[in-house]
């Protein structure tokens, strides 16, 4: 199969109706962060279908897909990224020398095509599955830190979203402290997106046994902290708890 062929393979559930709501969903109209995608009107199962069905296609081939103008298309490419990886890392592959060069390379395509990754979606069903896992693994990219500073860094909102959503997998792992390193150099962020994804990832912390690491964290931000990103930290947390937070919050904000 060919970069052409699951091309045409997506168009054939191509899906008026359900492209407009999706037009709608991921706000693509003037000014909104979504502005001029293009969408074929394809639910993420079938996308899904495809992509494992493709997941040998070669990296070059994949790179068509990840440059393609339709959000779908976009989305497939980067779905069979996370299959690959998926492959390349689990059990005794993880360690294999080939595996890892496997990997860096599916890593190296991901970054260099960062900017293909232009909404939530596309970012939030690839980071942790490439990123994340690329975090905890051997690899001979230099300098891991520099590169997710680049990221968090970057004017670009999904680069930055991607390195806050990549924790969801290290997280997992037991390494919290991803999560809580880039939540704090992105807590003051002034986008929703971000607000979201910096709370999600604290409430993963709490949810995974790091009920202690996120009280800590909360203690020092919670009276400054977007409203948004504080309802999602608290979200798991005993209804006493989140009212404590949410009011403290509400009575920093009142003083002169």
């Amino acid at each position: 199969m060919t970069a052409s062929d699951i091309i045409d393979a997506l168009k054939e559930y191509k899906n008026e109706q359900q492209r407009t709501v999706l037009m709608r969903f991921f706000k693509t109209g003037p000014g909104q962060y979504g502005e001029g995608d293009k969408f074929l009107g394809l639910k993420v199962p079938e996308v899904r279908a495809i992509a494992k069905m493709s997941r040998d296609l070669p990296l070059k081939s994949v790179k068509e897909l990840l440059v393609n103008e339709w959000h779908e298309v976009r989305l497939c490419g980067f779905l069979i990224l996370t299959y690959k990886m998926e492959r390349l890392s689990s059990g005794k592959r993880a360690g294999y020398i080939k595996s890892l060069m496997e990997r860096d390379s599916i890593v190296k395509l991901y970054l260099e095509h960062a900017d293909y990754a232009n909404n939530w979606d596309l970012v939030d069903l690839s980071a942790p599955k490439i990123i994340g896992v690329w975090l905890l693994l051997p690899s001979n990219i230099e300098d891991k830190d520099a590169i997710m500073d680049s990221l968090i860094e970057s004017s670009v909102l999904w680069r930055q979203r991607i390195a806050m959503v990549s924790t969801w997998k290290t997280t997992q792992q037991g390494h919290p402290e991803y999560a809580l390193s880039y939540a704090e150099r992105l807590v003051g962020h002034d986008h929703d997106l971000i607000h979201k994804a910096v709370g999600w990832m604290l409430r993963e912390v709490g949810k995974r046994g790091g009920m202690n690491y996120l009280e800590d964290f909360l203690e020092r931000h919670a009276a400054t902290m977007p409203r948004t990103a504080l309802r999602y930290a608290i979200e798991q947390m005993p209804e006493c708890q989140r009212r404590f937070y949410l009011a403290f919050r509400r009575d920093c904000q009142r003083e002169p």
